[in-house]
């Protein structure tokens, strides 16, 4: 049997243990990474709310604010997180309760709101996003580097023929 028609050595049920090797390649590899996504998003889920109380969109929330200092409208951090407006609004409650963020009226339309962290959301953001860094370290430091350079090769042109694709 050829490696990629076997499921894990360690026998571990996941998306992809009901493949078998009359699956098309592509299938494979979609439900592969599928796979491997969910296993690392739950374990960063679980720290997350182990070691500081937040939920993954919470701190996805947060992350999208920091690289945006002057904030974002909430349509827009609704289309970067892909969910709902009632999401990133039951979000941004949560978060402008804590007093991690704020709204602020948007200077280019008085209807409109943005949404910024606060110094004290900035700080706190900061100290996960450093914790949850050394986390995805921990998680992926059984790949080599170059495995790791090689792959984000492979996902960036994949995500390049997906991006043309819905130009098409």
């Amino acid at each position: 049997m050829a490696d990629d028609e076997r499921d894990d050595d360690d026998g571990a049920l996941d998306l992809a243990s009901r493949l078998t090797h009359e699956h098309h390649q592509s299938l494979k590899l979609w439900l592969r990474m599928l796979s491997c996504t969910v296993r690392i998003e739950n374990e960063i889920r679980s720290r997350l709310r182990a070691s500081f109380g937040i939920t993954l969109p919470r701190f996805d929330l947060m992350a999208q604010l920091e690289r945006h200092p002057d904030g974002l409208r909430m349509g827009e951090l609704s289309k970067r997180m892909m969910v709902t407006g009632g999401n990133v609004t039951g979000i941004t409650d949560q978060l402008e309760q804590e007093k991690l963020v704020v709204r602020v009226p948007d200077p280019r339309d008085r209807r409109a709101y943005a949404v910024r962290l606060t110094e004290e959301g900035r700080r706190a953001f900061g100290e996960m996003a450093a914790v949850h860094e050394r986390w995805i370290e921990e998680l992926l430091e059984g790949v080599p580097g170059d495995d790791k350079a090689r792959l984000i090769e492979l996902l960036s042109q994949m995500k390049r023929q997906l991006d043309a694709n819905d130009r098409n």
